[in-house]
């Protein structure tokens, strides 16, 4: 095998674009080209999607648990044992901090194949229901969750390994076949997982295929092709909406994950001390590029210095720069276009509000992506960088008056993916994380995240659930069959 993430995968052949064509994969910490990957054209996704249909409806991969339990055990066994050069590529392309691939971003994403490779298992596939006297005649049933079909599964960059894994992860072991299309700024964790499948797996032709391309138009193809049964996404809420739009002439199944603006209450009784550190530092992760982040900090109007003083505390202290070094926490943004979206959004801070920390373009790399670590606030909680997703190391603190306005502030926005809530009376706490119309809640620091516990979003963060049974179900058809008793 060449170096990973050089090749796509198509019916079972590891191959370069068919017109040779190949886009940059460029280093956000050092704005270094540092690789290339693909270019796929109309004809590659075709041939991919191709290869998706052929292999569902003529091998026995939709039907066959155990050979997919044997696959998904190949493949985590595979990855394992690449996992150093694995990292060495997410950290080029994407910038995720070295310590973070210790983690979810990588090596722990690795380990959450064990959750389907489990449910393979134990999983009922059928189900039969009790007999019944049905139009005035003895009936027996059952509920078959047959594999949904052709799937195409759309990454994001900001922890793509991750996402690839998830996706690809519960699509397989459901029976179906998968055209994998990453983001363009991440290319080579893609296409690591597809030459690692090829190689080490006993995955037959055309059951995974990896597709990339910079061109948006070409990846539009996946999500309006009458061959592709379902899709499911990662990303913003406008693409979102663009996928939505595109299935629905051929009424495809959606999974969507999309955008957040989740906020932290903390309630006048909790501890400030324990409490906003986390919250603060944890902003700055990756450089807030996170879907779940807990951007926004409400706290009693009563105890907003405090908080602020707290919060501020917190990121001086954190280590941010070079992605390599270990001791670094955040790095840098994906890319010039995303450092100048947030860098506005610090514009819009300073105009409607009040900066407390940061802020402005850092002038302590002469090159990469990087911003600095923000602290917000004085803003309404209408304000724009209150409402929308920064996707940046900033956050955002509002006051609230009592635990209504927490609530209303909180729900206030078009999303609903996450939140928090904090305060020693745990009853209390626990009735306000009820109020919430998201999809995950932490409660006093406890963390929701985990392979059994389903994840997805209310209201605009998206449609269907990841993890859990539900994130393989949401790969499923339903199918009752009815039959007359067995004579004698």
């Amino acid at each position: 095998m060449n170096r990973l993430g050089e090749r796509m995968l198509i019916g079972g052949d590891l191959v370069s674009a068919g017109r040779g064509g190949a886009f940059d994969n460029v280093n956000p910490a050092t704005e270094e080209v540092v690789g290339a990957a693909p270019e796929a054209d109309a004809t590659d996704v075709e041939r991919a999607i191709g290869a998706a249909r052929r292999a569902f409806d003529t091998t026995d991969w939709s039907t066959n648990t155990e050979l997919r339990r044997r696959c998904l055990v190949q493949l985590r066994d595979a990855l394992r044992a690449n996992v150093e050069e694995l990292r060495a590529g997410l950290v080029a392309e994407t910038g995720t901090p070295v310590r973070l691939t210790g983690g979810v971003a990588l090596e722990d994403a690795i380990g959450y194949l064990d959750h389907y490779i489990g449910l393979l298992e134990t999983y009922e596939f059928e189900r039969r229901l009790p007999t019944k006297t049905i139009g005035g005649a003895p009936t027996e049933r059952v509920v078959r969750r047959e594999a949904a079909g052709v799937i195409a599964a759309i990454t994001p960059w900001n922890y793509p390994f991750y996402l690839n894994i998830c996706k690809v992860g519960a699509a397989l072991a459901a029976g179906c076949t998968v055209v994998l299309k990453p983001a363009p700024d991440s290319p080579w964790s893609a296409l690591a997982l597809g030459e690692i499948a090829a190689a080490h797996t006993d995955l037959p032709a055309g059951v995974l295929n990896v597709v990339t391309t910079s061109d948006n138009r070409i990846a539009g193809l996946l999500t309006a092709h009458p061959d592709v049964d379902g899709v499911t996404l990662t990303g913003s809420t406008l693409t979102g909406r663009k996928v939505m739009a595109a299935a629905a002439d051929t009424i495809k199944r959606v999974t969507l994950e999309l955008g957040g603006k989740s906020a932290a209450v903390l309630l006048e009784d909790a501890d400030f001390m324990a409490a906003i550190p986390m919250l603060a530092g944890s902003i700055c992760a990756h450089a807030g590029q996170g879907c779940t982040q807990l951007t926004r900090m409400l706290v009693p109007r009563t105890r907003l210095d405090e908080a602020l003083a707290y919060a501020k505390g917190t990121m001086e202290r954190i280590p941010w720069g070079d992605p390599t070094d270990p001791a670094n926490l955040m790095g840098p943004v994906i890319n010039a276009r995303q450092r100048d979206s947030i860098l506005r959004y610090y514009e819009s801070a300073g105009r409607d509000g009040r900066i407390v920390f940061g802020g402005k373009p850092t002038e302590r790399f002469s090159r990469g992506y990087y911003v600095e670590p923000t602290l917000i606030t004085d803003v309404d909680p209408k304000a724009s960088v209150a409402q929308e997703e920064i996707f940046g190391p900033a956050l955002v603190v509002l006051p609230y008056d009592d635990e209504e306005d927490a609530v209303r502030i909180a729900d206030d926005t078009p999303y609903g993916l996450s939140a928090a809530v904090y305060g020693a009376d745990v009853d209390r706490a626990m009735s306000v994380a009820r109020r919430f119309r998201t999809g995950t809640v932490g409660v006093n620091g406890a963390m929701w995240f985990d392979v059994e516990s389903p994840f997805g979003g209310y209201k605009q963060s998206g449609i269907g659930r990841e993890w859990g049974t539900e994130g393989l179900e949401d790969f499923l058809e339903v199918k009752t069959i009815a039959f007359p008793p067995a004579v004698g």
